[in-house]
């Protein structure tokens, strides 16, 4: 060998020593950071199930269906890191004999077309996703995430720092790691002009030996034909530079990432295949829904064992150990893409949250103190101020953010590689709530009447059938006109707000009526229903939420129920979806999924009302939409309604934008930045319709507000109507105008 090569070689092997022990260290001392977490039991079975998810998440990359551009670039890039792994196993070989090619491999036709072919997309790829990068980035964005939570914590909001100016705040790229993922794009860009050097060089030197073959270099032989003037000894020198720099580059993107076990725009393409195999569904559900139960050591929360829990339990999580090793591995896998912060309701109306700067503050922390928490465990002396850090008082998670958050589920839908941020942030609002009692003011009533009188209004309970007054039919009562709910076709869930609040019961009695119309017997609770625990729940007070919802479990199985209907998203995801935990298993149903059914098999017949056709759109409620993915429905209910222009808002069906009532922020006041309800009335109001329908009490509260808030914007004493203002009901509400109008023509 000539001196070139030996130097290149002595240069790629010391490289290739420090690059892997440097990445290996970096791998153990992360794997040591997220087994610091407690157990996360179900999370590994079934394998099979399991396994199978992570080949179809991977080959189908379907958590990037609203960005085709990235999912298709994403895509060629996390593709070649196999298969042009081979191309660097053969680089270390040409560096000694520069017409090396790989057995086999080497000689295959269909081999060759497969690393070219995806050599080329992964270059087009890279390109595409470095320029989505720099259009989304605007100038002022803070380059780390400290200083993107310090920006945000302080003036959210209020337009007090440069950092809140827009554009920036509405990247999806504030407060990401940019020169990080400029390493990694630049590292992939490299490496991807070095393979396709490298092939039209191959080319180059099978020509000059006669074994030459356009099948063997389909795209590359031109780039060869561009050395055709220089000798063979410069071919084979340049051969071994250009396969040389491209192990150093490697070995060097080996060094920084493991350097930094927190750069999750370069770990990603590790753990994501783990934490997307970890994900709280088997069956590849997002983790919406139900939350997961609090667990005290192995055991889940018993609210009528609370006696037994020892001195020293700890309800919720208050430090970095009290997560569990997924939501460690959730935090350590943050691809930093922003694509949660981007849907995020509170984020996009000026609010402290972000889910990807909650979840960097997190990681962060998480691999500053887990040396300690190990040395902890091992019984070393560790000063105070490393364990058992208060997440929020240390100010590592901001209050305000904590509770700014609706758990509308935007953010663990968007994620590409299934981060739980819902789970998370409830847990610590837990904690913050049942060990600490500390949250906001307006939460305390909530709680004491939730408590005393079973709803959050505080009204008695012998007006829950209120709303019944006046109907023209009688409304059976279990236990008073019926002997259980079995003699029925439904029992009636009429909720908290479908009893009391204003708007809601007219809501309640459409619902009843239409029922009754169709011919379809129900009866209702009365004073016996009380409220299912959903805003205890979100406001992290799991105890209460366990003694009212386990009186209503109790009740619903004296009443013998079994087909349930709710006109609440959120009673409707708590029955269905949470009362299973504690043992109450019923087949529920929304109220538009059943009209819907009546309406298609004729049961109710809507015919057009008198007066102008109605322009209407349609609010996903989030508790309804995507915690349960009941999307077709009301929308085929609405097709079916004559004397209706259905149209839709740029936001709809997964990625609908919140009401901002959910998370228990029905109860709370928002003072800080633009008003969730007011921003989502806008985009309501933009579409020129007349009527904003609703399929949830919560979204029609929230959404009313919003549209007075519009009309107030535009003056005291304007007309709504001239200046396009809707109005917000209940699609039930729009059905019996219709069916009203059958009965009476």
């Amino acid at each position: 060998m000539d001196a070139l090569r030996v130097t290149c070689l002595v240069v790629v092997l010391a490289a290739t020593v420090v690059g892997v022990g440097v990445f290996a260290r970096g791998a153990a001392r992360l794997t040591r950071t997220i087994r610091v977490g407690r157990a996360a039991p179900g999370r590994l079975r079934p394998v099979g199930r399991r396994t199978w998810l992570v080949v179809r998440e991977l080959i189908g990359h379907g958590r990037f269906q609203h960005k085709p551009v990235v999912r298709v670039a994403h895509w060629t890039v996390m593709v070649s890191f196999p298969v042009l792994f081979f191309t660097l196993v053969s680089g270390y070989a040409q560096v000694v004999r520069p017409e090396f090619a790989l057995p086999l491999l080497g000689s295959s036709a269909p081999w060759a077309w497969l690393t070219e072919g995806i050599a080329w997309l992964s270059l087009a790829g890279i390109l595409a996703l470095i320029a989505v990068r720099v259009r989304t980035t605007p100038r002022d964005v803070p380059p780390t995430p400290a200083r993107a939570i310090a920006a945000a914590g302080a003036g959210a909001g209020d337009g007090s720092g440069p950092a809140q100016t827009e554009p920036a705040r509405r990247s999806r790229f504030f407060g990401s790691h940019t020169g990080q993922a400029v390493v990694v794009e630049a590292t992939v860009l490299l490496v991807v002009l070095a393979v396709l050097l490298l092939r039209g060089l191959e080319h180059e030197l099978a020509a000059r030996a006669g074994s030459a073959s356009t099948w063997l270099f389909p795209t590359t032989a031109w780039i060869g034909d561009l050395w055709s003037g220089a000798s063979t000894g410069a071919v084979e020198s340049a051969v071994v530079l250009c396969a040389t720099v491209k192990i150093l580059v490697s070995m060097a993107w080996f060094v920084v990432v493991g350097l930094q076990p927190t750069m999750g725009v370069a770990w990603h393409r590790f753990l994501a295949v783990v934490n997307v195999y970890a994900r709280r569904s088997a069956a590849g559900e997002v983790a919406l829904g139900p939350l997961e139960p609090v667990r005290v050591g192995e055991r889940e929360l018993d609210v009528a064992a609370l006696e037994d829990l020892p001195e020293d339990a700890r309800l919720g999580v208050k430090a970095v150990e009290d997560l569990t090793w997924k939501q460690l591995l959730d935090v350590t896998t943050c691809t930093e893409c922003g694509r949660c912060q981007e849907q995020c309701p509170a984020w996009a109306t000026g609010k402290p949250l972000s889910p990807k700067l909650v979840t960097l503050a997190l990681r962060d922390h998480a691999a500053a103190t887990a040396p300690y928490l190990r040395a902890a465990r091992a019984g070393s002396p560790v000063e105070d101020g490393h364990v058992d850090v208060d997440l929020v008082a240390s100010g590592v998670i901001d209050a305000d953010a904590l509770w700014a958050c609706t758990t509308c589920g935007a953010c663990v839908q968007q994620c590409p590689v299934d981060i739980e941020h819902v789970d998370t942030i409830v847990d610590i609002r837990r904690y913050q709530t049942l060990m600490e009692s500390a949250f906001p003011a307006e939460l305390g009533g909530t709680f004491t009447k939730l408590e005393r009188r079973g709803n959050p209004w505080g009204l008695p309970a012998r007006q829950r059938l209120d709303w019944a007054k006046g109907l023209p039919f009688d409304v059976p009562v279990v236990g008073a006109d019926v002997a259980s709910a079995a003699e029925v076709d439904y029992l009636f869930w009429v909720g908290c707000a479908g009893a009391y609040e204003e708007k809601a019961k007219r809501t309640t009695r459409a619902v009843a009526e239409l029922l009754h119309t169709a011919g379809v017997s129900f009866a209702v609770l009365g004073d016996g229903e009380g409220c299912t625990g959903d805003p205890a729940r979100r406001a992290g007070n799991e105890v209460l939420y366990q003694m009212l919802a386990s009186a209503n479990v109790g009740t619903l199985a004296a009443a013998e129920a079994r087909a349930v209907v709710v006109t609440c998203a959120h009673c409707f995801n708590t029955l269905s979806r949470e009362y299973p935990q504690l043992g109450g298993r019923y087949d529920v149903v929304h109220h538009t999924e059943l009209l819907n059914r009546l309406v298609a098999e004729g049961r109710l017949t809507p015919v057009a009302p008198e007066g102008p056709e109605q322009r209407v759109t349609y609010h996903d409620p989030c508790y309804l939409g995507r915690h349960n993915e009941v999307y077709e429905p009301p929308r085929e209910l609405l097709a079916a309604l004559p004397g209706v222009e259905a149209v839709e808002m740029p936001r709809t069906r997964e990625r609908s934008f919140c009401c901002g009532a959910g998370g228990a922020r029905m109860w709370l006041e928002e003072s800080i930045g633009t008003r969730i309800g007011t921003a989502r009335a806008e985009e309501a109001v933009a579409t020129g319709a007349g009527v904003v329908a609703t399929a949830c009490p919560y979204c029609t509260v929230m959404l009313t507000d919003g549209v007075a808030a519009t009309a107030g914007a535009a003056g005291p004493d304007v007309d709504r109507a001239a200046v396009g203002v809707p109005e917000v009901t209940d699609i039930a509400l729009l059905l019996l105008d219709r069916v009203r109008a059958s009965s009476s023509s």
